[in-house]
């Protein structure tokens, strides 16, 4: 078979930015599958795309299928003859693979002898083959919104307008979105408007960046990246440069150049956050910061032309963010005219949940939840109350309004301006930390307890109404809530019971359909998601079942439990004791044992007995003070040094004797070996 490139290419107007990651991935993931499915052997599928196009390039990509022998199976032989005359069953087979009985082969196998049908079947060529596969590509693509154009009845995300498809230099009569494949692509909409012809699937990338069109993202990306910080650098600033908006602005340009732009220095009474904001959000802008990480007034914007006059691309864009950024500032000096306490009221017209009222009854539930919390810890009630009182204020706002990302933020600006307590003012913005597993937690107690209390009432209350998260669907976020309120106990080493805490918030709560098993519901839940907390630690789905086992409340508690096993699993003697647990638990389980540890030493009859007694009454001297200090790690090397004696026992003693008075004995003694490891883990579910 010979082999050469692939191209595809499908050219539209400008994609949505935000989508054409994943359009991209999509096109070229669903030609990979294809070419798999149909067995045609390559070596690299990459993706390609630009605002303007989708392109797939597959190399060292074979002609055809390989050619393969089929084997139809018919009927069971005793089936297929009677008398030694061919029945109709056989008759039927031979005429379905067009041949006569006789050219038909016995198949022997396990269930007895078949009549059967062998050929060389012919693969297809990849011209035959590819219509198909890209059709199929084409029809899966994830199109955020379809639209129609013209009087075609074509839906796509936009307008397309060309479709190439190369194999080497060969066109391939394919087509697409009412489109016909061709040779013919085109470069840069300014630069190159002009048709380009492509001779071979191996021009595509050259051909296109001598049009002014960079068509690998990652590599538009990095360039976009590297003349940001070279602007930078020349205006002797840093440049921020957020990823996910470095990601759409490379999915707004081919050919990008990036300019430095100037605003006035007025602006810079508004609080930095929302410059950036509106920078960001409304002109995809990154912004500069000086030497002590103050924002200067100035941005970098990423142009798709390398113009002959760029001052006056610059001037356009400064002419663009002057009244954005003047919107901002009148925002903020709008929200500053009152107070943020004054906005109190408005919150009992916002709706926080049809079925759970507004914000402001979420405001009086989470008051006596982060009253309840801060009494646990020893915080400032007093704080905590106001912190709540006011933390959702700046959501009426006009600023938050506009640039909702900005929430907490801004109310710790309009909190410290009107002379708030300072922890009540850094707790409005630690409220929504932490965002995402790996982020920081609120630094604050006060922060602590507001971010406690409004994620506990939500998940108590969500769960309440009956709308717990599925596989697919999670729009009130309760497994990032759950994550958040575990790693604030844990990472705060707040060592409080997850079980009161729900408790307490579900008390605030009227009338919730489903009330009945509420907290342990939700209790559940929460914990189950140390599953995957635990993942970012190295901790195995055994590890955390091990723990799971046992009835821990605490989330500081259950963390230190599992960071301990973790550890112990590194050990020689862990797998021992692991098999040896699991062979107690069967035991003490086969035997109904009552759960008694009280051992008798007076009928300890063997050595192995007594040793095994011995060192289990050392280990609980050395491990009980250790468990109440909440120091597993050490309980659990402790514990490992019990390896010897069990094995011993286990070696030379016989649980099951024949007097029951021995028996009993020898079943608490192994009960109270189980009940030190049961103080940290269920070991048993460990691997052995």
């Amino acid at each position: 078979m010979a082999v050469n490139t692939l191209l595809l290419e499908l050219g539209a107007e400008e994609l949505p930015p935000t989508a054409l990651d994943a359009l991209s991935d999509a096109f070229a993931g669903g030609i990979q599958k294809g070419l798999q499915e149909a067995d045609v052997p390559f070596t690299s599928v990459t993706a390609f795309a630009t605002p303007r196009r989708l392109a797939v390039q597959v190399a060292d990509l074979a002609d055809k299928q390989p050619d393969r022998e089929v084997e139809r199976r018919g009927p069971a032989l005793a089936a297929a003859f009677k008398d030694g005359v061919a029945t109709k069953a056989a008759e039927g087979f031979a005429r379905s693979c067009g041949v006569s009985v006789d050219e038909l082969i016995h198949l022997e196998t396990d269930k007895g002898t078949w009549l059967a049908f062998r050929e060389q079947q012919q693969g297809e060529s990849i011209q035959a083959l590819l219509p198909e596969i890209l059709h199929k590509a084409v029809s899966a693509l994830p199109v955020p919104k379809n639209m129609r154009w013209g009087a075609s009845r074509v839906e796509f995300s936009r307008p397309v307008h060309w479709l190439v498809a190369l194999y080497g230099s060969e066109v391939i009569a394919a087509e697409a979105l009412g489109l016909q494949a061709s040779r013919t692509t085109f470069g840069h909409r300014f630069h190159a408007p002009d048709a380009i012809q492509l001779a071979h699937a191996d021009e595509y990338v050259e051909s296109l960046e001598n049009a002014y069109v960079l068509v690998d993202r990652l590599k538009r990306r990095e360039r976009i990246r590297e003349q940001v910080l070279s602007e930078a650098e020349v205006q002797e600033a840093t440049a921020v440069i957020d990823e996910d908006l470095l990601v759409e602005v490379s999915g707004l340009v081919e050919w990008p150049v990036a300019l430095t732009g100037s605003f006035d220095e007025r602006f810079l009474a508004v609080p930095a956050e929302c410059l950036i904001s509106s920078m960001k959000a409304n002109q995809k802008y990154f912004h500069l910061l000086d030497d002590a990480g103050k924002l200067k007034p100035l941005f970098i914007t990423i142009a798709n032309i390398d113009s002959a006059d760029p001052e006056q691309v610059i001037s356009g864009n400064e002419k663009v963010i002057r009244p954005r950024l003047a919107d901002a500032a009148f925002f903020y000096e709008t929200d500053r005219k009152r107070t943020l306490a004054s906005r109190i009221p408005q919150l009992e017209s916002v709706v926080f949940q049809q079925q759970l009222g507004t914000l402001a009854d979420k405001a009086r539930r989470s008051t006596a939840i982060a009253t309840f919390i801060a009494q646990q810890i020893n915080g400032d009630v007093a704080q905590a109350q106001r912190a709540v009182a006011l933390a959702k204020c700046d959501l009426v706002t006009e600023m938050v309004l506009e640039f909702p990302e900005l929430q907490g933020i801004m109310g710790r600006y309009y909190a410290e301006q009107d002379g708030e307590p300072t922890e009540v003012t850094q707790a409005i913005e630690e409220q929504y930390l932490p965002r995402f597993a790996t982020d920081v937690i609120p630094q604050t107690l006060t922060g602590q307890v507001l971010a406690l209390a409004d994620r506990l009432d939500t998940l108590v209350g969500i769960f309440g109404i009956g709308q717990r998260p599925t596989g697919a669907k999670d729009p009130f976020a309760l497994r990032r809530a759950s994550i958040g309120v575990l790693n604030i106990l844990v990472k705060g080493e707040l060592n409080l019971d997850l079980r009161e805490l729900l408790t307490a918030a579900a008390e605030q709560h009227q009338d919730l359909p489903k009330a009945d098993g509420l907290v342990d519901d939700v209790f559940n839940y929460m914990l189950d998601r140390f599953r995957a907390w635990g993942q970012d630690e190295g901790i195995s789905a055994e590890m955390y079942l091990a723990v799971r086992a046992r009835p821990v409340t605490k989330p500081l508690d259950f963390a230190r439990r599992l960071r301990a096993v973790k550890a112990f699993a590194q050990r020689d003697e862990a797998a021992a004791l692991a098999s040896a647990n699991k062979r107690v638990s069967n035991i003490l389980a086969k035997q109904a044992h009552d759960g008694s540890t009280h051992v008798d030493q007076a009928l300890l009859k063997e050595e192995a007995e007594v040793t095994l007694f011995k060192a289990i009454t050392v280990s609980q001297d050395k491990v009980e003070p250790l468990f109440a200090e909440g120091n597993y790690q050490q309980a659990l090397d402790a514990l490992a040094t019990l390896r010897e004696p069990v094995d011993a026992f286990f070696d030379q003693v016989m649980v099951m004797a024949e007097d029951p008075a021995i028996q009993r004995n020898r079943l608490a003694l192994l009960a109270s070996l189980q009940a030190l490891f049961l103080g940290v883990a269920d070991i048993s579910l460990l691997p052995q």
